[in-house]
């Protein structure tokens, strides 16, 4: 039994718990209940958890409170979406019940995550049960409480996981959406894939480098892994990973993913203003890297033959430039972090007060950051749905911007989290953000619009709120995936209609969608409707659209705007 771990066993814990959220990604976003195209949990999970994996393998750690501290620091800059800044909540309070610590043992480690637990539940406004919450608070408590019986480390994470997967099992009772689904909550699960790993590493069964854990299964503890497995494949066997530098901040990489997913798999893009990164796996690596160039310059590749790889393991050789992948990826990470954090241009690192107000907007596509910059925005952070921001992207341009209190407009429900994480880093060099929580793009177009810089700025904050609140958002988009959601059997590829959030209906075409969006828009009494047309809407398709609304409410403005935004075909501003 293993009763302490010390930097290098928590080091090694981190890479494979890194690794199972790599491997188990798909499955826990699949448990992504709802119909519309969004930054899946899993995804959200995973990236979150990378950063940390590439930070810890820059360097070695003489303590666990070294290592603990650099993991809570590059999860806390790498958050993405509402379940990647709980997990960095999460380890943010294990860093700190760790601190001093040379090692652990199964009291201090199971007082850090039952620490980490508080640090989650005290950031999250309103905790939700049957959520990631609920399993690792029930977890966390499982550990404790064996840990005050005497029992070891492992025998501690044994009964956090058991217990946590009863909890897990549990959130489709305690969920109503999870139990309409009939699913158990994605962040729950993901939770659980990473003590698994952990465990398993402990134990020696598994290592950060060979080994996938596996979440389904039964046996004595409920684990199951894919122990020494190598898988020979046969098709999509180039590993494929690159950096281009955009032709413009606000390129639109949308039509350049859709080609990517429809000639590989294990795609991942992350971008910021200046740069973007891809990794795909592919038979035709040339070809993605010829249509990549159409948005920028390719400036850093690397193409490995997986096949080969694994036949050389196979056949017991080593094999061929390893320990190059690991120095090229280390690279290609390093020069991401420098570029995205403006280190080519050590002038736009930070941006020294000039002015009292400055304002940082979230949105995606050529119009909607125009309009933001027209309306006093200082700087762009891309992203949105299906493109949650880190906390870093977002912290990056409040460095940019030259002014003492910076303004943050998250549009999106699952980016204010990241953007409030920004706030005590910001704080440490001199600079004050207030986030809006903005939940739509024409929410935060509104309050933007209320922006008076002669007003003090608690005053201005709650002018701003109290302006998007003004606002309701309608949403046309696709169906990601089949779904019976709300009493509507939907269908993949369907039109979808969503007002502040609900579901409205799915529909085969969009006049009757907007038929049926009228009548529910129609309780507001509208006197201001803008209608913001998406990338893939022509300017005739939208006037079009935005005359069914003239002809419900003949009394209201009605204006057109080309947002260009990617996902939503419209977004719909009603006051």
């Amino acid at each position: 039994m293993n009763n302490f771990i010390d930097a290098a066993a928590l080091r090694e814990m981190i890479l494979c718990a890194d690794a199972a959220l790599h491997a188990n990604m798909q499955k826990i976003n699949e448990l992504n209940v709802f119909p519309v195209p969004d930054g899946d949990t899993g995804t959200n999970m995973g990236l979150t958890m990378n950063n940390a994996a590439v930070e810890l393998r820059k360097k070695s750690f003489a303590t666990v409170d070294e290592t603990a501290s650099c993991v809570a620091s590059a999860l806390l800059r790498g958050a993405r979406g509402n379940s990647g800044v709980i997990l960095s909540l999460l380890f943010r309070g294990i860093s700190r019940r760790l601190k001093g610590l040379e090692k652990a043992g199964a009291d201090e480690f199971s007082a850090a995550m039952n620490e980490g637990v508080d640090a989650a539940y005290k950031a999250v406004m309103k905790p939700a049960e049957g959520t990631i919450l609920t399993v690792s608070r029930m977890a966390s408590a499982a550990a404790a409480q064996a840990a005050g019986a005497g029992s070891d480390l492992e025998t501690c994470m044994v009964c956090a996981i058991r217990v946590g997967e009863k909890a897990l099992e549990d959130t489709v009772n305690q969920n109503p959406v999870l139990k309409k689904a009939g699913v158990v909550d994605a962040g729950g699960m993901g939770y659980l894939v990473i003590l698994k790993a952990m465990l398993a590493s402990l134990r020696g069964e598994v290592s950060s480098n060979s080994t996938a854990v596996s979440y389904d299964g039964a046996g004595e503890d409920g684990i199951v892994f894919e122990e020494g497995k190598v898988e020979v494949p046969e098709q999509n066997v180039f590993d494929t990973v690159y950096i281009v530098r955009k032709k413009s901040f606000d390129v639109d990489l949308l039509p350049l993913r859709q080609y990517l997913d429809s000639i590989g798999d294990s795609l991942v893009i992350s971008d910021d203003d200046e740069i973007f990164k891809v990794h795909v796996h592919t038979d035709i690596p040339g070809q993605a890297l010829t249509e990549s160039q159409k948005y920028g310059t390719l400036e850093l590749a690397k193409i490995e033959n997986m096949r080969t790889q694994a036949l050389e393991k196979l056949a017991g050789r080593k094999v061929q430039s390893t320990d190059d992948l690991e120095a090229v990826d280390k690279e290609l990470d390093e020069l991401a972090e420098q570029q995205k954090n403006g280190k080519a241009a050590p002038s736009c690192e930070f941006a020294a007060p000039a002015k009292d107000y400055g304002v940082v907007a979230v949105c995606a596509g050529e119009g909607m950051a125009n309009l933001f910059r027209d309306l006093g925005a200082d700087a762009i952070v891309t992203g949105g749905q299906t493109m949650n921001p880190s906390t870093e992207d977002i912290l990056a341009q409040i460095n940019r911007t030259p002014a003492s209190t910076v303004f943050v407009f998250p549009n999106n429900k699952n980016i204010i989290m990241a953007a409030e994480q920004t706030v005590p880093l910001a704080a440490e060099k001199g600079k004050k953000v207030v986030v809006i929580p903005t939940k739509t793009v024409p929410q935060g177009v509104s309050a933007l619009l209320s922006f008076n810089v002669d007003e003090e700025a608690g005053q201005l904050a709650e002018d701003m709120i109290a302006a998007a609140g003004n606002v309701h958002t309608a949403m046309v988009t696709y169906a990601a995936r089949d779904s019976e959601f709300d009493g509507h059997n939907i269908h993949a590829g369907e039109y979808l209609a969503l007002l502040d959030g609900a579901l409205l209906g799915s529909y085969s075409s969009i006049p009757t969608l907007f038929k049926e969006l009228n009548w529910a828009i129609n309780e507001f009494s509208p006197e201001f409707i803008t209608v913001y047309y998406g990338a893939d809407v022509t300017q005739t398709d939208a006037e079009a659209a935005a005359e069914t609304i003239t002809g419900c409410f003949p009394e209201a403005e009605v204006s057109v705007v080309d947002g260009g935004q990617p996902v939503y075909y419209y977004m719909i501003s009603v006051e």
